[in-house]
């Protein structure tokens, strides 16, 4: 059976670069499915980013496929509007829970971590990001949520409240980029499981 597609839904200014992408990619490869992660560069814009992966879902995966996303930060936001949208499994990293309200300290001139380029981020992506709020799940077992308690970005307590009712790892300590991501890349595939 062949391992569903996994679409990798990185945070705000990071990208497919990122520590957790590169560890899920080698782990992958040694795997021998490395063709089957996808972590595109999302744009700035909300709108525009869930655009962006909702066509990769409906190029990628097609009539009968399966894909899992997984999510960090902001790409948890994603993730769960995209995961109730097309009904598939979602791995949630420290996501940020409500999105509009937690970014909008960041309004202004940012750049992404790993290109250097510079991009504003304004009130029409916060509009944005009200707009991919979703209300209720449909289903939370699809969901499981990996938090750390040391979070320094975002208020884990938020996040356990948000998916009651789905698979939680709450760990002691940490911080925002998830410590101990390595150790449940195995776990992360087995849930994604094979189609």
């Amino acid at each position: 059976m062949e391992q569903p597609l996994i679409l990798y839904l990185h945070g705000f200014t990071s990208g497919p670069q990122s520590r957790k992408v590169q560890a899920l990619a080698a782990r992958m490869a040694q795997r021998g499915v490395a063709d089957r992660l996808i972590c595109p560069q999302l744009p700035a814009s909300p709108a525009a980013a869930v655009a962006l992966a909702d066509a990769i879902i409906r190029e990628k995966v097609g009539a009968g496929g399966t894909a899992t996303l997984v999510g960090s930060s902001l790409g948890g936001y994603y993730a769960t509007y995209l995961a109730e949208k097309h009904g598939l499994k979602a791995v949630l990293v420290n996501p940020a829970v409500v999105a509009a309200i937690e970014l909008e300290r960041y309004l202004g001139p940012q750049t992404w971590l790993y290109s250097g380029e510079a991009f504003d981020f304004t009130q029409q992506h916060i509009t944005e990001l009200c707009a991919l709020e979703v209300p209720a799940f449909a289903d939370p077992s699809r969901y499981w949520l990996l938090v750390e308690e040391g979070d320094e970005t975002l208020d884990y307590r938020q996040a356990v409240v948000r998916y009651a009712g789905a698979r939680q790892t709450v760990l002691h300590g940490g911080d925002h980029g998830f410590t101990r991501w390595d150790d449940y890349l195995d776990e992360i595939l087995a849930f994604a499981g094979p189609t």
